[in-house]
């Protein structure tokens, strides 16, 4: 039987305190954004990184209520664009409410899930689809329906099913499985 030895114990402590402080410092250097107060990281999924915006408690508190946690912490990839707390109370009083009770929960996921594109769309890809589309772009959304992005002034504009419009305010949150822009208005299917 091989004893250990307080020299050993100690070369494998400072061994695990090393490779923890390199995973630290390769975390540390990512390009992050900051969304709500704390830092995005790519290397998180939308999920991981979602919880811990203090603009987005509604949007992941509806996330949960729809049981859709599982599926945007897969493999995606997916585009999100997603409201923030102040876009939420944009909505009629009582709204938001009432689509977090459980008997809500088919239109709360169809709300939500209008809010997703398949694939991975940056910024800038968005852009050349609305040059190519001629000043438009139409957008498939994981509901079934479409939301068309615009640009105006530089900025990408999304108008929904319903007529309204939200802005992206901060573009290009990368994910691992994906990517996030975040818009001032819920949109509607």
């Amino acid at each position: 039987m091989r004893m250990i030895t307080f020299r050993t114990v100690g070369a494998i402590a400072a061994a695990m305190l090393l490779a923890a402080g390199a995973a630290t410092t390769a975390v540390a250097q990512e390009k992050t954004v900051m969304v709500g107060g704390a830092a995005m990281y790519p290397s998180k999924d939308i999920i991981d990184n979602a919880v811990n915006s203090k603009e987005h408690t509604t949007l992941v508190a509806a996330v949960k209520a729809a049981g859709l946690v599982d599926t945007l912490k897969g493999a995606g990839p997916f585009t999100v664009f997603a409201p923030t707390n102040a876009a939420f109370e944009k909505l009629p009083a009582g709204t938001v409410d009432t689509l977090l009770k459980p008997e809500s929960k088919a239109t709360l996921t169809k709300v939500l899930t209008y809010h997703v594109v398949a694939g991975k769309w940056g910024a800038a890809d968005l852009a050349a689809k609305v040059k190519d589309g001629g000043g438009k772009a139409v957008l498939k959304t994981v509901e079934g329906a479409s939301i068309t992005a615009s640009s105006e002034g530089g900025k990408i504009k999304l108008t929904d099913a319903k007529g309204g419009s939200a802005w992206v305010t901060t573009a290009d949150v990368w994910q691992k499985n994906g990517v996030i822009h975040v818009i001032d208005t819920v949109l509607m299917p």
